[in-house]
């Protein structure tokens, strides 16, 4: 049995109980443990991802490299009793129980850990176009009992719901961190004060309105925006220096080193004949390594590799 806590609010505390169960964290993030006996508990990284079936890790592998949602993880297993803590850069730590299907829409560089009952994944979003938000997000959905996810947040954070009181709530992206429930509305608010750098700098909002519920997770420290909407290069809006939007030319870099890798990875199977489905399985084996490697290079080959 895993079990998540915060400690002192900086850090991320997880008491495994009976040994024999794994979660996921941010690679690195591991700082030190405690162990009833001698050492119960081991670390390994995770190259595609921490999906099962292998064709669906790579696919998932790829959609995060392609839209800039790809998160370094390592898997922790378990096989005792044990409590080992776990951090980022002193960012604060909040941990969020979840339901069998609820999901939490979150940065990836904002996740710290999740249990082994989550699904992790990227999804599209339509109101990132302005925002450091980007185009898309990391969804965790709870899909069992122990459906728990560590988030980090730069500062203490701020939570507000309309789930209750179905209120309108705006927050700025750039200092969003996660959110469950409904996706928000974009608002934006132009005039010919932002081309002569008069605005507020206040021009667009993430908008939950009455029939948009969702509990919002809010830092106290802005991201910088991807683009400057002033002809002044004001603040808002020169730089990213978190996460940078992602370019097709980056994504395809991207993308393509990522098939290398799993190119390199079926070369390597073939190559050793691993046998495949009992006598004459050498064949069998072949053939179907093949038969991934033929699907990852049309891949490649639709992303124009």
């Amino acid at each position: 049995m895993i079990k998540f806590e915060t400690i002192n609010e900086l850090t991320l505390k997880v008491t495994c109980q009976g040994g024999g169960d794994q979660f996921f964290t941010k690679a690195g993030a591991f700082i030190c443990g405690e162990n009833y006996g001698q050492k119960n508990y081991q670390f390994e990284k995770v190259l595609l991802g921490p999906q099962g079936n292998p064709m669906q890790a790579a696919l998932g592998q790829l959609t995060r490299r392609f839209t800039g949602e790809n998160l370094p993880l390592m898997k922790v297993m378990t096989r005792g009793d044990s409590v080992t803590y776990y951090c980022n850069e002193a960012q604060h730590v909040v941990v969020y129980n979840l339901k069998p299907g609820e999901t939490i829409s979150v940065e990836s560089e904002n996740i710290l850990a999740f249990t082994s009952d989550c699904k992790y994944g990227v999804r599209f979003l339509a109101q990132g176009v302005i925002s450091q938000k980007g185009l898309a997000t990391s969804t965790i959905t709870g899909q069992g009992p122990n459906s728990q996810v560590a988030v980090l947040v730069d500062g203490n954070p701020i939570v507000l719901s309309n789930v209750q009181n179905g209120s309108t709530l705006e927050v700025d992206p750039d200092a969003v961190v996660c959110w469950v429930g409904q996706d928000p509305g974009f608002k934006m608010d132009l005039s010919w004060k932002n081309l002569i750098g008069q605005a507020s700098g206040e021009s667009y909002m993430f908008e939950w309105s009455g029939n948009k519920r969702a509990t919002v997770i809010i830092q106290p420290m802005e991201r910088e925006s991807g683009v400057n909407i002033g002809m002044d290069g004001g603040s808002k809006g020169s730089r990213p220096t978190v996460q940078q939007n992602q370019t097709l030319g980056g994504a395809v870099q991207s993308v393509q080193g990522t098939l290398g890798q799993l190119g390199g990875m079926v070369g390597g199977v073939t190559g050793g004949g691993m046998p495949m489905g009992g006598p004459g399985g050498n064949t069998m084996g072949n053939t179907g390594m093949g038969g991934v490697g033929g699907a990852l290079g049309g891949l490649g080959g639709l992303l124009g590799l």
